[in-house]
């Protein structure tokens, strides 16, 4: 069985490393047919975080995060532009990040890989 990877848990990590405070806010809803469902909040967001200005660039505020895999990007990208409540959170000052992991070459010619996120900044509709 392949190990699966918890995108989720990634951001959380690489945020907290960057100073932010975090938090889950997608729930996992059992009785959802018959596997269950996984609900985010607003219908886009996995995390909430609170930025104090820090690496990220994008200065004070609180941030949802969309946290996915290599292939899921362009997906979850259409899902955040289509969602109704989006440009409610941004009229209201809220920051919105689509990030999506990938393993990249830790070095050019090398074989060793590292996961990396890919971090899109959706601004405006």
């Amino acid at each position: 069985m392949a190990k699966r990877h918890n995108y989720t848990q990634k951001t959380l990590k690489h945020c907290r490393e960057l100073g932010r405070t975090c938090g889950v806010v997608e729930r996992f809803i059992p009785q959802a047919g018959p596997f269950g469902k996984r609900i985010d909040l607003f219908g886009f967001i996995d995390i909430i975080c609170t930025d104090k200005g820090g690496e990220m660039g994008n200065g004070r505020g609180i941030i949802a995060i969309q946290s996915t895999g290599p292939s899921g990007h362009s997906a979850h990208k259409k899902t955040i532009l289509e969602n109704e409540n989006v440009p409610k959170w941004l009229e209201a000052g809220g920051k919105i990040e689509l990030w999506s992991w990938r393993k990249l070459l830790v070095r050019r010619g090398g074989k060793a890989r590292t996961w990396q996120p890919k971090i899109e900044h959706i601004k405006k509709l």
